[in-house]
């Protein structure tokens, strides 16, 4: 099965099966979280410390204080796995 994998903090996009994301440093479930739970939803080279989970968790956010393309990405995360399931092209 492939899904599409976007990184919350640069906006990468990439179309990888669970093994090549996790081989890859991607942080996305089913190999590190679970679907439809808030947590990072990075590429290998970004910080969770820029994701909505950190803006939750550790900064104290509100989901009303969250910005229009954070609540995408909780729309997102809330969706999945539907949200990511693709055909490779």
């Amino acid at each position: 099965m492939s899904l599409r994998h976007v990184c919350e903090v640069c906006g990468a996009e990439e179309v990888l099966t669970p093994d090549e994301a996790y081989q890859a440093g991607w942080g996305y479930p089913p190999r590190q979280g679970e679907f439809g739970v808030i947590s990072p939803r990075v590429c290998s080279g970004c910080p969770s410390t820029a994701t909505v989970w950190w803006a939750l968790t550790c900064d104290g956010y509100t989901e009303e204080m969250l910005s229009d393309r954070q609540r995408e990405v909780v729309a997102r995360i809330r969706a999945e796995p539907a949200s990511l399931i693709m055909e490779r092209p």
